[in-house]
């Protein structure tokens, strides 16, 4: 596989003085002075002309003569190449590509709609004009692929795979990493560097984004009750902890059952309780 080789053009501000001195006076020669040997020199000058080239910061211009790759002028300024050659500019700035969000897979098969931004620029000019097709609607394509390929090894959430210990949703940096490392391992055929990579957007897919929702409300409450219930449990058995070491009353065991069911029943449930009370001896 070739590799980019730099390549050293003549100075643009030289080779246009050359040309002046070939073309001015011959065009004078030829009108005035009826010298009609001096039109080979004017045609001389004017094949010369298409060979001034212009660079600017940050840009590159290939170089090929009949099919054969000859460099890369890297290094900005007004040049001059050989006429016959075939330029072909590429972009050395650092471009942004912010993908819209794609359906695919996690690991156990919920669909999630997952959008990245990438930010990259062309290393190797050579790679980036010859070892592909389109170097930028490589990036799309194959970003995407790696979209998917890092999709299907996570899940999106440890809801089903508890044991999981790093997920779409909460891998954060690592994530970012190993989606960085996949990106740019694909996008080196092409010369190009990847400088970061993340996921900006990330959901459940439409279909079932209402359900999951419920889930995860479904789980909160659920986490939310039972760390009620440990703390009534708690004061319930403070409550009968202070009741006998004071001696207040003296309870039974059913009595004891009694005031336990009624002291959770006022501490656990979501709405306010109405108590009854009592002024008579129920017992």
């Amino acid at each position: 596989m070739k590799k980019e080789v730099e390549f050293s053009p003549l100075s643009g501000y030289v080779a246009l003085l050359v040309i002046f001195l070939l073309v001015v006076p011959s065009i004078l020669a030829i009108i005035f002075m009826k010298m009609l040997w001096t039109i080979p020199i004017l045609i001389i000058g004017l094949i010369g002309l298409p060979g001034l080239v212009i660079v600017n910061p940050n840009e590159s211009s290939v170089l090929t003569l009949f099919g054969k790759y000859k460099g890369s002028i890297r290094e900005n300024g007004f040049w001059w190449v050989n006429p016959l050659f075939i330029r072909k500019k590429i972009s050395l700035r650092a471009r942004n590509l912010d993908s819209e969000p794609i359906k695919v897979n996690d690991k156990i098969g919920n669909p999630v709609m997952i959008g990245v931004v990438l930010v990259w620029k062309v290393r190797e000019t050579y790679k980036a004009a010859f070892e592909v097709d389109d170097y930028v609607h490589f990036v799309d394509i194959q970003s995407e692929a790696a979209i998917r390929k890092l999709a299907g090894h996570y899940p999106y959430d440890n809801f089903e795979v508890e044991e999981a210990d790093l997920t779409l949703r909460s891998g954060g940096e690592e994530v970012n990493s190993v989606l960085e490392s996949e990106i740019s391992e694909r996008l080196t055929i092409a010369g190009i560097e990847v400088i970061e990579a993340r996921i900006n957007y990330i959901a459940y897919a439409q279909e079932i984004a209402g359900a999951m929702l419920k889930r995860q409300q479904a789980t909160a409450i659920v986490a939310a009750r039972a760390k009620i219930v440990e703390g009534a449990v708690g004061m319930v058995e403070m409550a009968l902890e202070m009741l006998d070491e004071k001696n207040v009353v003296d309870l039974d065991d059913e009595k004891k059952a009694t005031m336990v069911s009624n002291l959770m029943v006022v501490l656990t449930s979501d709405k306010d309780v109405s108590p009854i009370v009592n002024t008579g001896n129920i017992y």
